[in-house]
């Protein structure tokens, strides 16, 4: 998926100004694509030069003009063709587990604590989520563009749900135990991988 791709589905929504988009990304595709203003910006120019969006000029009083861009024809045939082609899975970056890779050779206290600052993280976008939830789709789900709003926003859910309960088990499992071991040994219960 490119940047450009995000923009597209974001302005099928409604015209908006590059201000609106980076807005609404921020608060709906930016939960699984970042990108930050100045990349919004940018791609706009581009897909102008594409001609898969276009963009109005609106005057106003006391303030500079504003853009507000929509989807053309061209744009909307790009993002069709877009959608169409398989997707790839995620790959999996994360240096935090690839120092528990090595705990016996990292100091476990910093471990910790980035394991409690990671937990807080995501606490928070549960949370943040769960308002969206709430908020936006109180009844589910009252049209086909809802749907896959609210199928992402399950997902969404579920990861944070688990990564929460994760980084628990992690932080229970790194507690020191009694005598000089620094961890806390696994047990059978732990180890078993809910479904």
């Amino acid at each position: 998926m490119a940047l450009g791709d995000a923009i597209l589905v974001c302005l099928t929504e409604r015209p908006m100004t590059g201000y609106e988009l980076a807005k609404t990304f921020d608060s709906s595709i930016g939960f699984f694509w970042k990108a930050d203003h100045q990349q919004i910006y940018r791609e706009l120019t581009r897909l102008r030069e594409k001609g898969h969006v276009q963009a109005r000029e609106v005057v106003q009083s006391g303030k500079p003009n504003k853009l507000v861009y929509t989807v053309t024809l061209d744009g909307r045939a790009a993002l069709r063709h877009w959608a169409a082609r398989p997707s790839s899975p995620p790959s999996i970056k994360d240096d935090m587990l690839v120092r528990l890779c090595a705990l016996d050779s990292v100091d476990m206290e910093p471990m910790r604590v980035d394991l409690m600052a990671r937990l807080e993280h995501h606490r928070d976008r549960l949370a943040r989520y769960e308002r969206v939830l709430k908020k936006r789709f109180p009844h589910g789900a009252t049209s086909l563009d809802d749907t896959g709003k609210l199928l992402a926003l399950h997902l969404g859910l579920r990861h944070e749900r688990a990564v929460v309960e994760w980084c628990e088990e992690a932080l229970q499992t790194l507690q020191p135990a009694a005598g000089d071991s620094n961890v806390t040994p696994i047990s059978e219960g732990q180890r078993d991988i809910k479904a």
